[in-house]
């Protein structure tokens, strides 16, 4: 796999360092800037790195960052608690991450990342994921995506045609 060294510099402009063991750019805003970084399992010094995408826009992170904040990853994980067909469809998103970056080269673990398949931990992991994969694959990810994009992200840092989030029932009047 090939990034530019364009990208490079402004994936560490976003990230303010050099970036290690990007593979690609596996997702771009619709103004064309890197925004999600494809990462090898172990980074050049050797040291494993299981978090396969990476946000790297700093709109998308500060936007993952306000959601964690607001308690959407509590809530989140309650309903997956509750829902075994939600649970089902993060359980085959942890899977394919899984099997995604065993593909590259296996850490030996079955740990993915934010916190799948048991829990929410870390929407800036689940919107990477979403944005590298487009909607349908990760429900939680999805679903952050579609909260930062009503929170004003649409069709600039994210994709003007992204699914509309829909409301759970305690948020439903």
């Amino acid at each position: 796999m090939n990034v530019s060294q364009a990208d490079l510099a402004v994936v560490a402009e976003q990230l303010g360092r050099e970036p290690r063991g990007v593979l690609e750019i596996s997702y771009r805003t619709p103004d064309g800037r890197p925004a999600v970084v494809k990462t090898a399992p172990h980074l050049p010094d050797g040291t494993p790195f299981p978090t396969l995408y990476y946000l790297t826009d700093p709109r998308l992170t500060s936007a993952a960052s306000r959601l964690e904040s607001s308690g959407v990853m509590k809530t989140m994980t309650e309903r997956l608690a509750a829902d075994e067909e939600l649970a089902a469809a993060y359980r085959r998103a942890h899977e394919s991450y899984l099997a995604e970056r065993d593909e590259i080269e296996s850490l030996g673990t079955d740990f993915s990342g934010g916190g799948m398949p048991d829990r929410v931990k870390c929407l800036h992991v689940l919107m990477a994921h979403s944005l590298a994969k487009g909607p349908g694959l990760n429900p939680f990810g999805d679903e952050a995506v579609a909260l930062a994009c009503d929170d004003g992200l649409r069709g600039t840092a994210l994709p003007a045609d992204w699914p509309a989030s829909t409301p759970q029932p305690e948020e439903q009047q």
